[in-house]
Order: structure tokens, then C-alpha cells, then sequence
């Protein structure tokens, strides 16, 4: 880190265990990605008027090149974090996951999911109960008239758009379903 690690408590006493718990997660964090600038964490009691079942608050501000990161766990959700351990560590991984997603965006791993192929109507043999589908990328796919799921085949018109499921038949592609962008 660029800056020194900050440790801040609110409304519950400083504690050198705690602080070196925190110390030694930010350790793990900047061994996993060290392009973080600086790390900014907060442990916060705000229910101090209870008797029993003080419930902590843990905030972990992370700075990196181009951004910010923010990860904090509901204390009222998480019946667990009586115990500042446990709130300390789902804070991190919480900050550690967020991480994780900015970094695989930044290198660009990440998942594409492609919609289904799609083109336009460029020919219909309605005497023999078929039509053809040009793709962007140039080709042609046969359909057969009880293929077509949401509209009248009777109906249809070159240059209609249109979705489709694609298979491998007996003389190339073609669309097992079809179905009319409206």
C-alpha cells in the first residue's frame, strides 16, 4: 500500500488483538491484488446501550487506481458479529470478492453470455412450407413453417426480424424454433 493502513474504532475501546487481526487481513488483501493505494477500516459498536449482545460494525475502504471499494456487513443481519472477529472477517471477504470482480473487469475475464442467434427473413417458399434466415455473419438458415413459434407463417415478410434456435439437419443449418422480434 501507497498509504499506511487505518485502523479507526467508534464506540469501543482500542484493542491491540483486534488491531493486529485487522493488520494481518489487510496483509492478505494487498498479497492478493497489490495495486491497492490505501485501506481505510472502521469497527464500530453502535449499540452501546445494550446489556448483552453488542452487535460490531466493520467498514473496509479500500482506494485503487481508478476507484473505491467499500465493503461493510449489516451488524442486525449477522447474529455472529457479537464476536468482532467474525465481523472483521466478512467485512474483508466481502472487500475481497469486490476486489476480485474489479480486477477480472480491469483484464477483462469475464464472462460474455451471447443472446441467441438472431437474422432477417430473406426468403419464404410458401407453396413448400419453408423460408430461409441470413445471419450477420453471411450465412443462411432453413426453417420449416411449424417452426415459427409466435407468429402466422402465412404472415410473414422478407426482411422480418427474427430469433432462432439452431441445429444441424440434413442439408446444413437450420432452425429447430423461430420467433418474430416485435
Amino acid at each position: 500500500m501507497q498509504v499506511p493502513l487505518e485502523i479507526h474504532f467508534h464506540n469501543t475501546p482500542k484493542s491491540d488483538a483486534v488491531e493486529a487481526a485487522v493488520r494481518e487481513r489487510a496483509q492478505k488483501l494487498e498479497r492478493f491484488a497489490d495495486s491497492i493505494v490505501s485501506c481505510r477500516v472502521t469497527i464500530d459498536a453502535p449499540h452501546k446501550h445494550h446489556r448483552q449482545g453488542k452487535l460490531f460494525h466493520v467498514s473496509v475502504d479500500i482506494h485503487i487506481p481508478g476507484g473505491e471499494i467499500v465493503a461493510s456487513r449489516d451488524p442486525s443481519k449477522h447474529h455472529a458479529h457479537e464476536d468482532v472477529y467474525v465481523a472483521i472477517r466478512d467485512a474483508f471477504d466481502a472487500a475481497r470478492r469486490q476486489l476480485q470482480d474489479r480486477l477480472r473487469v480491469a483484464s477483462g475475464k469475464i464472462k460474455v453470455h451471447e443472446g441467441p442467434p438472431h437474422g432477417k427473413i430473406v426468403a419464404l417458399v410458401r407453396d413448400q412450407n419453408f423460408g430461409r434466415i441470413a445471419t450477420p455473419d453471411g450465412r443462411e438458415v432453413y426453417f420449416h413453417r411449424n417452426s415459427v413459434l409466435n407468429a402466422d407463417f402465412d404472415t410473414l415478410e422478407p426482411g422480418t426480424p427474427v430469433w432462432f434456435n439452431e441445429e444441424t439437419g440434413d442439408r446444413g443449418p437450420q432452425a429447430s424454433s423461430v420467433h418474430v422480434i416485435s
